[in-house]
């Protein structure tokens, strides 16, 4: 029995969720999911990089219940790592027109450190990416020469989320597949989650159905 570490691209696998799916499977429990896809290893840490919503009220409390939902789920094996998301200013080129749109920071390089670090730290035997974002290939590459050079072995396996396929991911972890509307389905939250040490309940949003 191997142990593994899931990082998950928040940012990435949201929006091929919402893609593929609409909003039925954001509530998703990424501990069972990724112990679904390891069934025969231990899920040890679960890391899952995300940005808080800015200027969107409703999303904010959707996303702040799932979050808190998580944690209360998943407990320490759950870690959360916010990156943020940037301002920026966009116009219209045939009308003029200007707005403020937000852009995600920061996912990538949080993602890149943190396997890094786990790698040279020997915190798992495996490493479990659920992103196809190719910008992550020198963190894989990195990853496993840190591990050889502090005498760890690390495998790497990738799981892409709906609708997102990486051929730069798929050339460096051979291990690389598509998750499964199945696997996506059977690994939900239960509809209302309970934090044993506050006695806070957190439900899915009507908007998640």
């Amino acid at each position: 029995m191997a142990n593994v570490i899931a990082y998950v691209d928040g940012f990435n696998l949201y929006h091929g969720l919402r893609e593929r799916f609409q909003h039925r499977y954001l509530w998703l429990d990424l501990h069972t999911l990724a112990q679904r896809l390891r069934p025969r290893d231990r899920i040890v840490a679960v890391r899952y990089f995300t940005a808080a919503v800015r200027n969107d009220p409703p999303a904010e409390a959707r996303q702040h219940t799932y979050l808190e939902a998580l944690k209360a789920h998943c407990g320490n094996t759950l870690e959360v790592v916010l990156g943020r998301y940037q301002a920026k200013s966009r116009s219209c080129r045939g009308c003029g027109a200007t707005w403020i749109a937000y852009e995600e920071k920061e996912t990538d390089v949080n993602i890149a450190v943190t396997l890094v670090a786990d790698a040279a730290a020997g915190s798992a035997d495996i490493a479990l990416l659920v992103s196809a974002d190719s910008d992550l290939c020198p963190a894989v590459r990195q990853a496993r020469a840190v591990a050889a050079q502090f005498g760890h072995k690390l495998g790497m396996v990738a799981a892409f989320p709906p609708r997102r396929n990486s051929n730069e991911l798929k050339s460096l972890i051979p291990a690389s597949f598509q998750l499964s509307q199945a696997n996506i389905r059977n690994s939900l939250l239960p509809t209302t989650v309970t934090d044993g040490s506050t006695g806070r309940t957190y439900t899915r949003p009507p908007k998640w159905y």
